[in-house]
């Protein structure tokens, strides 16, 4: 440890990660759907990207905020997965001050990415039914490039202040985290000092990207209703919907748990901590998950492209 005015005061030099509380001694079966998990979001958001990146029909922009996403979703879960999989198959409890610090800072700013995504993806499904003929020349392929760029730069700018804020306070003794991963909520219960800056600009970032982002979604999928309720033509309105349906599943897959979990953090603290870790673990593993699922599903192009692609194979053999 670290001393710092005061035999009390001290920053810590590592952290002790806690994976599923009260379940300590099941660890090696709890790493089972953990692997799993990261097998399917591995492989499906793998697959999604790969099948974009060789056919030339999907260089369209839905599809490449598609790539964003799924580049987003990996960034999360690359980030969770050593110490996720330290803790469950090896029993590596302890992580050090610094990476937790870099554990925090990528996931939350794969997290705001992927926030951001999410809201520009709605704003391409309103262009596309509010003005299909102009779509291709209003969302070109400069901008969209421009659009991830501030995405990833946005992200990186607003997160880059919390792990400098953390390292200013005394943790005076406390550094036993309630996750299998270093989240800013948890983190900022741990100092003794004055965390107020740290809550305000946490708050900060939470109405400035997910909150902003939320509200904007609504927005956008009001118009989108709004367009389509003006088609005269039933089976023109029913497509038209449709093309959205994936995106709406997205979209409550990553904002319904990320919710809950702020709602958890702020305002439950007397919920059991295996709820707050099975809330952490939705939040991050949910949406990863499910979004190649329901892509490949439910959107032909991405079927028809993943099918081109496993008869290569088997044509290969």
């Amino acid at each position: 440890m670290k001393i710092s005015n005061g035999s009390m005061r001290f920053l810590p030099t590592t952290f002790i990660l806690v994976g599923i509380p009260g379940l300590e001694a099941e660890h090696i079966w709890i790493s089972i759907p953990f692997c799993l998990m990261y097998i399917i979001i591995f492989l499906g958001n793998g697959t999604i990207l790969h099948v974009i990146r060789t056919d030339t029909a999907l260089h369209q922009p839905m599809y490449l905020f598609l790539a964003l996403l799924a580049l987003a979703e990996v960034g999360v879960s690359v980030s969770t997965l050593p110490t996720v999989l330290g803790i469950f198959l090896f029993d590596i409890t302890e992580i050090n001050f610094d990476a937790c610090l870099l554990q925090m800072f990528c996931i939350h700013s794969f997290s705001i990415m992927e926030s951001a995504v999410l809201l520009a993806m709605s704003v391409d499904r309103f262009v596309a039914i509010y003005s299909p003929l102009h779509y291709t020349t209003i969302l070109t392929l400069p901008r969209i490039i421009g659009t991830g760029a501030i995405i990833g730069f946005k992200s990186i700018m607003l997160m880059s202040p919390l792990p400098l804020l953390l390292r200013r306070l005394p943790f005076c003794g406390h550094n036993v985290l309630s996750h299998s991963y270093c989240l800013h909520p948890n983190l900022i219960h741990l100092p003794c000092g004055d965390v107020s800056i740290n809550n305000i600009y946490g708050l900060f970032i939470v109405i400035s990207t997910f909150g902003l982002d939320s509200l904007l979604i609504v927005v956008s999928y009001g118009l989108i209703l709004h367009t389509v309720l003006g088609i005269a033509n039933g089976e023109g309105r029913r497509k038209a919907l449709n093309t959205c349906g994936s995106h709406v599943c997205a979209v409550l897959a990553y904002y319904v748990p990320m919710i809950g979990l702020s709602m958890v953090h702020r305002f439950g603290h007397h919920v059991s901590p295996l709820l707050q870790a099975m809330m952490a673990n939705a939040y991050l593993f949910f949406p990863p998950v499910v979004n190649p699922i329901v892509y490949s599903m439910k959107t032909k192009e991405i079927r028809r492209g993943i099918v081109r692609i496993l008869l290569q194979k088997r044509a290969r053999v």
